[in-house]
């Protein structure tokens, strides 16, 4: 499974990190890089509840990141 990871500056400064694939996954942080791992890490924290619960897709079997 593929999860896209959308960034965006915000006016204020801070960056946003976004994961479309998994609604209501966003994270902010002072810094890009601490955006992107902050977003990665509640995405893996989504797909695991997923896969406790047996929500996640049949055949998930790797999680990868890419940048938009």
């Amino acid at each position: 499974m593929s999860f896209t990871v959308q960034i965006e500056r915000e006016e204020d400064g801070r960056w946003i990190a976004e994961i479309p694939e998994l609604p209501g996954v966003l994270a902010y942080g002072s810094t890009r890089a601490e955006a992107i791992a902050s977003a990665k890490a509640l995405a893996l924290r989504v797909v695991a509840d997923r896969l406790e619960h047996g929500e996640a897709k049949a055949g998930l079997h790797a999680v990868a990141f890419k940048a938009a």
